[in-house]
């Protein structure tokens, strides 16, 4: 019969796995010139304890478009501490994520909410008891758009630059820890590499906040923007995971219908005016015209031209010939030259 299987890297019954220590002072004078020499296995890189288990969910909802699919791969890459799931149904609740967050050990989450297959909603949450914030996503730049040429380990882990906004206001100052616990990963990880070579950058400008990944290169210290890039534009803070008493909202967010009934209802204004303009002119050129009555100062710079004498022509006057060739012309002037000499002598 076959030998028995066994499985790929287990060692047989009744033998260890001992690591190689290298040989002592003593023992190195003991042993022959010839022996093989055993030598010590270095060290692991990081040799400290994986404490911070922040673990970040990222899935999305049916729906999405290509360019969301492929942000979502790009945070994937980016943090390797998230984990990622199938996508829900439209028809779940949201509370449904918490369970399905517990299922898969994570403690926070991203969630990419999908609706008429134009608009894209992101939730983050701190599973299951809360705060979760409610995003709308706009602006959405991949990794794979040509205009990103940084490039950084994967695996490595960034540093957070925040906004000084973030420290004045107190919802800001919410977001930016929830930001934290998400986006940084967390020292010693088993997936991480120990070093530090690109910035996420949060950047508060015209009530939304801006999200940047860029590349630190060690010649000059400049930046070169690895991607991927989008704005988040604010909607609620919510106590509870995906849901609860609402803790902030906020006041200058439209929603996109909204923002697409106003361009209809321009559009509309436009094309309104430019009937009435038409009206308009159609009612003038219908309009009876007004006789202007005659000005008498119209006549005070003209001038009467002279008089000339009227003369009268009594004899008539000779007709000239229509002579096409010049050369026929010429002789008949020559003719008649002879004859008024003749006559003459």
């Amino acid at each position: 019969m076959a030998a028995d299987k066994r499985k790929r890297g287990a060692l047989p019954a009744g033998k260890g796995k001992r690591a190689r220590t290298g040989p002592s002072a003593a023992e190195a004078e003991a042993a022959p010139a010839g022996a093989p020499q055993e030598y010590s296995i270095p060290p692991p890189v990081c040799q400290g304890k994986w404490k911070n288990k922040e673990r970040v969910l990222i899935f999305s909802s049916r729906g999405i478009n290509f360019r969301t699919r492929h942000l979502m791969q790009d945070l994937r890459t980016l943090m390797p501490h998230s984990k990622a799931d199938t996508k829900m149904d439209r028809k779940d609740q949201l509370f449904v994520i918490n369970e399905v967050c517990e299922m898969k050990n994570c403690n926070k989450c991203i969630f990419f909410e999908a609706k008429k297959k134009q608009d894209l909603y992101m939730w983050l949450s701190n599973t299951p008891q809360g705060p979760s914030a409610k995003f709308l996503v706009q602006n959405v730049h991949t990794l794979a758009e040509l205009k990103m040429t940084g490039n950084c380990l994967r695996g490595s882990r960034p540093l957070l630059s925040f906004d000084p906004i973030f420290d004045k206001e107190p919802h800001y100052a919410l977001l930016k820890e929830l930001f934290i616990q998400i986006f940084s990963t967390p020292q010693y990880h088993p997936k991480s590499q120990p070093f530090v070579d690109h910035v996420f950058t949060f950047t508060v400008t015209d009530e939304r906040i801006w999200f940047r990944n860029y590349q630190i290169i060690e010649e000059d210290a400049s930046l070169v923007e690895i991607g991927p890039r989008f704005v988040l534009n604010l909607i609620k803070i919510f106590q509870g995971s995906f849901g609860g008493p609402t803790l902030y909202e906020n006041p200058h967010y439209q929603s996109p219908n909204m923002h697409r009934r106003l361009l209809r209802l321009s559009v509309a204004a436009k094309f309104r005016e430019k009937q009435h303009v038409k009206e308009v002119q159609k009612e003038k050129k219908k309009a009876s015209k007004v006789l202007v009555k005659e000005d008498p100062t119209e006549v005070v710079f003209d001038t009467p031209a002279e008089e000339k004498p009227v003369e009268i022509q009594l004899v008539k006057p000779e007709s000239k010939p229509i002579v096409k060739d010049k050369k026929k012309l010429r002789k008949i002037q020559r003719k008649k030259q002879k004859k008024l000499f003749r006559t003459e002598s």
